[in-house]
């Protein structure tokens, strides 16, 4: 029979655990997450908090079979083993944005050892967009800014935050099958993207969205009564139509969002620049020797994405900031 980890570890076996080491050593928090990408987003994280009192050790649920996933951490059981010692840290999803009108909202906002993201997912502080542009620099080595990609994002927020709210309104009010996640993500989704035109691909998604909420108003007639004032709680959540992209599925966005507007950008900066040291170079051995360095040294987009620390600027990392640090203050 396989025994699971949380069928044995729990907040009081780890304090208990902690007060028989010596009192030099300081009192380990063990952090459970959802999968493996989880584990160093949270220790990065995790790690200004840590002092001479305190560290946490970040871990999957089971060392004992592959059980992942918010459902795996947050479990009934799991749920009521959590404590000063033993924490869970999540995506928010659109839980978050639930405001408790599902038990798994209800657990996230209400229980002080789960802390969540408060944007859909880890994926969606990666692609930050102030720090877009850096990732770009680290890919290439090439500075250039052919597109301001703060601005593109931010234009490309305003988009589709109508049909974003309607998409948490179909979930609120339990209609979700009708309005998925898996739609939205198509219809927010973006490709061929001229780097020199982006306006194009933008003004292409705006046609397509607002066919979209005019489908929606026509069959959801009932929603001109709820949608705005959950469009104003939204708002007062501190989302804002200008980074609505943060708060959609973090896969759409890494994969189908942010993954084609930077591939054409950085092969453009590459070109260039292997153009200027072909331009450049006195003779062939000197011209090959710096494009077989260059070419070595840049760095595949995604993997510079996923160690992008930008986010840690944003205001709504702040908010999990607070969470944490009010957490460590009252150990």
């Amino acid at each position: 029979m396989v025994h699971r980890l949380i069928d044995n570890i729990s907040s009081k076996y780890i304090e208990a655990a902690n007060r028989l080491r010596p009192d030099r050593r300081r009192r380990r928090i063990v952090v459970y997450v959802e999968s493996y990408d989880d584990v160093f987003f949270w220790r990065s994280v995790l790690d200004e908090f840590e002092n001479d009192k305190i560290y946490f050790e970040v871990m999957l649920p089971s060392r004992t079979n592959l059980g992942k996933g918010k459902k795996y951490v947050m479990s009934n059981q799991l749920g009521e083993q959590l404590g000063q010692s033993l924490i869970a840290c999540v995506d928010a999803d659109y839980d978050y944005l639930m405001q408790g009108s599902t038990p798994v909202s209800q657990e996230i906002i209400r229980n002080p050892y789960i802390f969540h993201t408060y944007v859909y997912a880890i994926e969606n502080y990666q692609c930050y967009s102030r720090g877009l542009h850096e990732v770009c620099v680290m890919s290439t080595l090439n500075d250039k800014e052919i597109v301001d990609l703060e601005a593109f994002m931010a234009e490309y927020s305003r988009i589709i935050w109508p049909l974003f709210v309607w998409n948490v309104w179909v979930y609120r009010y339990n209609l979700y099958s009708r309005f998925t996640l898996m739609d939205f993500g198509g219809i927010v989704s973006i490709r061929d993207i001229n780097p020199y035109h982006p306006e194009r691909t933008l003004e292409a998604l705006r046609h397509i969205v607002n066919r979209k909420i005019n489908w929606m108003q026509q069959h959801y007639p009932q929603g001109k009564k709820t949608y705005r004032p959950l469009m104003d709680e939204l708002l007062g959540l501190g989302l804002t139509p200008e980074t609505t992209y943060l708060y959609i599925q973090g896969h759409t966005l890494f994969e189908n969002v942010v993954m084609p507007l930077l591939v054409p950008i950085c092969s453009q900066l590459r070109k260039e620049r292997e153009a200027e040291i072909r331009h450049n170079a006195v003779h062939s051995q000197q011209r090959q020797n710096e494009l077989s360095c260059y070419q070595h040294r840049q760095s595949p987009i995604d993997q510079m994405l996923r160690k992008s620390v930008k986010f840690r600027e944003s205001a709504v990392y702040e908010q999990l900031r607070n969470d944490l640090r009010n957490f460590v203050d009252k150990l």
